[in-house]
This record gives C-alpha cells, structure tokens and sequence, in this order.
C-alpha cells in the first residue's frame, strides 16, 4: 500500500514545478516580439510603449509589470525604446523594446 505525500511535500513539489515552468518561460520570452532589439514591438507613438508594457505579465509569478525606466535608443534598426520592467511580487525584471513606426502621410 502506497503511502499518501505530506501536504508540505505535496505544497514544495509544486512551488519547484510552478519555478521550472517560470524559467522556461522566460526562454521564451526573449523570443518574442519585444524580447530583443533584433525583434521589437512596433508601436505608432511614443505614448503607447508604457500603457503597452504595462499590459505584459510576469511569466514566473503572473503578476503585471510595473515601468521602472523608459529610455531612447538610436541603433542600426532605428529609433527604439526601451522599457526596463520589474516584477513587484518576485522582482524579477525584464527589458522590452519597441520600434516607432513612421506615420503614414494620407
């Protein structure tokens, strides 16, 4: 007869299972659009990159990002932003690029 795990045990198996999870995620992340200046978010103005950002989740706790720092950027792709973001739960933290895309004239 199999022994039944400790609810401790069965709680600790959890937290290393959600952690793992939370790693692989964030592998994935800097594959995303956003996840590095080779590939950033195209946004239209400089007023949607931080209501943007705002928007994105912790891949470790599920916990919405606060803006910790929004700068300028002048590369070989461009005009970039980038948004330095951290988690206020695991205080994880993330940078993000966007690219402003020129206005089409009508």
């Amino acid at each position: 007869m199999a022994t039944k795990k400790r609810s401790r045990t069965v709680r600790r198996e959890l937290e290393r299972a959600k952690t793992k999870l939370g790693h692989v995620r964030e592998a994935l992340e800097a594959l995303e659009p956003g996840g590095a200046p080779t590939h950033p978010i195209e946004v239209e103005s400089a007023s949607q990159v931080e209501p943007h950002a705002r928007a994105m989740h912790c891949p470790v706790c599920d916990d919405a990002y606060r803006v910790v720092e929004h700068e300028a950027t002048h590369g070989a792709q461009g005009s970039l932003r980038v948004v330095t973001l951290t988690s206020p739960r695991c205080g994880r933290t993330r940078k993000v690029w966007f690219r402003l895309r020129p206005a089409l004239v009508n």
